[in-house]
């Protein structure tokens, strides 16, 4: 690999995947999480949560600049041919869960910013468009893709100029009045505030994920040691000013109680595109909401070209089921690996944006955030002479504060989507357990020999 990502293609790279439909569709849900402003809370949870959790990612990446990310680090961390096998199963395993349900995240926000053009959409055409917008997203990914740095480019693009235009026109039209209406009783801590601070907080760390995306190509950034700490850093920084400019920008000109709750507010579903009908017409609106609507496919298009390259490298390498290395015979991608996380992305675009947030989080925190850091510890104890060209400031506090946010956001997650997380967890042990047997690898290996020795 050719390292020629450095520090500002790096940072670039992080915030491209952190920003795409996640502003325009979490807002209504973040502010239902508390019924109000204060429901902001929940981004300080989540950021100072991200922040911590990004020295992790830090120290791992400098000390192991390898393709892969969290599966090279959790093998390596939990001892790569025992329960990291384990560990770097259970996380492709995840990932193929969990990537589709942020694929979809997109697709509902295609179809809920569609609701604007389309008046009157009904739920069953709703499904239909989302259908439709995975199987042209799946097509146009099942072939060799020789331009697809050009098409990023332009996605990315238009990201950024409706990023701007939401933030500009809410600067100039921001009334502080509207954006801090609090409702009576609003900072009254009780058990319903506590749950409700652990959604805003999902919500949150949902609008984040991405900040570690630079890990995922290691080999090929220049001086790793430095770029991949800063572009994380600066990437998780940079996206938390434009989200709460955006927030605020929205909620200084539309008043949350317009849209809050969700359930009840038809037009939450596309509350950008009514902020910009407020100031400048339906004319306008209609233009911005195009550009939502191409910056959402541009999230997808590119959420699923990386994902599916996942569960092949892992496949490619012995660590999950061999049918996701299959490449198509003559175009060479992975046509396998690339079809199923395609076609569960779908699917999972059936369910409504606030399941499809939960679960996404709930299946990965357990295995990728916890568990890696639990393998910088491990790795601290068993390496101590390891390279490390970045280490955690004040460790081990900031992994100790990174676990406590982590379990934070799992523990207040509803009991049935936790249910869905440790089921899928399971099954997924049984899973390894049943291809490690036929196999004949760790834990089934080592029984085997000590059976011949007795």
């Amino acid at each position: 690999m050719v390292r020629r990502f450095g520090l500002i293609h790096a940072t670039a790279l992080n915030m491209t995947n952190m920003i795409g439909i996640g502003p325009f569709i979490t807002i209504p849900l973040l502010m239902s999480a508390l019924g109000g402003p204060q429901a902001m809370l929940g981004w300080v949870v989540a950021l100072i949560t991200v922040l911590c959790d990004s020295t992790v990612w830090s120290e791992l990446g400098a000390a192991m600049p390898g393709s892969g990310g969290s599966f090279g680090y959790l093998r390596q961390g939990y001892g790569a041919e025992k329960v990291g096998r384990l560990m770097g199963f259970l996380f492709v395993w995840q990932f193929v869960l969990s990537g589709p349900l942020e694929i979809a995240s997109g697709y509902i926000g295609f179809s809920h910013y569609l609701g604007y053009i389309w008046k009157g959409i009904t739920p069953r055409q709703t499904m239909l468009v989302i259908t439709i917008i995975g199987l042209v997203n799946l097509a146009l990914l099942y072939r060799r893709i020789k331009s697809i740095a050009a098409i990023t480019v332009a996605l990315w693009v238009g990201t950024i100029v409706t990023v701007v235009a939401v933030i500009a026109t809410g600067a100039m039209h921001f009334d502080a009045k509207v954006a801090f209406d609090f409702p009576p009783g609003s900072f009254n801590f009780s058990l319903g505030f506590l749950l409700g601070l652990g959604t805003a907080s999902r919500v949150g760390a949902y609008d984040y994920l991405g900040y570690y995306d630079v890990c995922y190509i290691g080999d090929e950034v220049q001086n790793p040691g430095r770029v991949i700490p800063r572009s994380i850093l600066i990437s998780t920084i940079a996206v938390a000013l434009i989200y709460i400019a955006i927030n605020f920008s929205i909620i200084g000109v539309v008043p949350w109680r317009e849209f809050v709750p969700v359930e009840s507010h038809p037009q939450a579903d596309f509350v950008v595109s009514i902020f910009m009908e407020r100031i400048y017409g339906s004319g306008v609106a209609t233009i911005l909401t195009a550009m939502i609507l191409w910056t959402a496919f541009g999230s997808v298009f590119a959420l699923l070209l990386g994902y599916s390259r996942v569960p092949y490298a892992a496949a490619r390498d012995g660590y999950f089921f061999k049918v996701f290395a299959r490449l198509h015979p003559s175009q060479g991608f992975p046509y396998v690996s690339l079809v199923v996380l395609g076609v569960l992305s779908i699917v999972a675009g059936f369910v409504s944006l606030g399941m499809v947030i939960d679960a996404l989080l709930t299946t990965r925190i357990l295995v990728q955030f916890i568990g890696q850091i639990g393998a910088v510890t491990l790795l601290r104890r068993r390496a101590p002479d390891m390279p490390r060209p970045y280490r955690m400031w004040l460790y081990p506090v900031p992994s100790l504060i990174a676990l406590l946010g982590w379990i934070f956001i799992f523990a207040t997650t509803p009991p049935t989507v936790i249910a869905f997380g440790l089921g899928a967890l399971l099954l997924g042990v049984v899973c390894f357990a049943a291809w490690s047997w036929k196999r004949r690898t760790w834990p089934f290996e080592a029984n085997q020999g000590a059976g011949s020795r007795i």
